[in-house]
């Protein structure tokens, strides 16, 4: 074996600059732009992406710009639990979305917190925000709702912050909620995390019958007043359709992630 030359090591170091560029970026980058971050020339700028498109660690969308590549993605799933899920699950909150035109939510447990790990965004002018990155207190969403009734997450023991004079404050009140919730199939926030925000959630079950996640919508109450049951139960048709993905042959997911 021999030493690598100096100019195979001023080609790989070249190409890792373009991986980190396009990697580090806000969003997809067009061939002029990573040509003019780096400096190269356009034919070695051209013979660099080609090579690590064939190597998986860079590819491009649909409008031709440079994203992270497939390999990217798949230490992404092997280290998140929850990437296969939320690819599994896409389909059905895609339908739940055309069926409400509301904004979707999907959310998992990790630790003691309830984090939301994909959203369809609302097809009217008034919508939600993205709740993707925003910690929400468990009790006072329909999501976090869901754990507590389902027996995802025990029953807080203290007192409870209080956002609204809506919001459920003790674990006596939740647990009464979490009965109802139980006997009709979801649960329910009306003005508790904000006023004027309604929220509707229910379990997505494992291949072991135990809770994974939380299916859920919101969207304003004025809008969403008189039409809650119709949105639950459309809600537990979703992710009865998610469950049985989960159950497939080659699906094994607990609370913990992907077995």
């Amino acid at each position: 074996m021999t030493e690598p030359t100096g100019s195979g090591t001023q080609a790989l170091d070249r190409a890792v600059q373009l991986v980190s560029i396009v990697v580090e970026a806000d969003g997809p980058l067009g061939f002029a732009e990573l040509q003019e971050a780096t400096g190269l020339a356009k034919s070695t700028t051209s013979r660099l992406l080609a090579a690590l498109e064939r190597g998986e660690l860079l590819e491009r969308d649909e409008n031709g710009g440079y994203v992270a590549g497939s390999l990217f993605w798949l230490y992404a799933a092997r280290h998140d639990p929850w990437e296969q899920l939320v690819q599994l699950a896409r389909p059905a909150m895609e339908r739940v979305g055309s069926d409400t035109q509301e904004t979707v939510h999907l959310s998992v447990i990790r630790g003691e917190q309830v984090v939301q790990v994909a959203q369809v965004d609302s097809q009217y002018l008034l919508g939600t925000r993205d709740w993707t990155q925003v910690d929400v207190p468990v009790h006072t969403s329909a999501l976090g709702k869901v754990f507590f009734a389902w027996g995802g997450l025990d029953l807080p023991g203290g007192p409870l912050v209080r956002l609204t004079p809506q919001t459920l404050t003790t674990r006596a009140a939740l647990a009464r909620d979490g009965v109802v919730a139980r006997g009709r199939g979801y649960a329910v926030t009306v003005d508790e995390l904000e006023e004027g925000l309604t929220g509707i959630a229910v379990p997505v079950r494992g291949s072991g019958g135990d809770v994974v996640a939380a299916l859920g919508i919101s969207g304003p109450t004025s809008r969403l007043d008189g039409r809650v049951d119709e949105l639950g139960r459309n809600l537990i048709t979703r992710a009865a359709e998610v469950a049985a993905v989960l159950h497939g042959p080659n699906t094994q997911l607990t609370k913990e992630g992907v077995a």
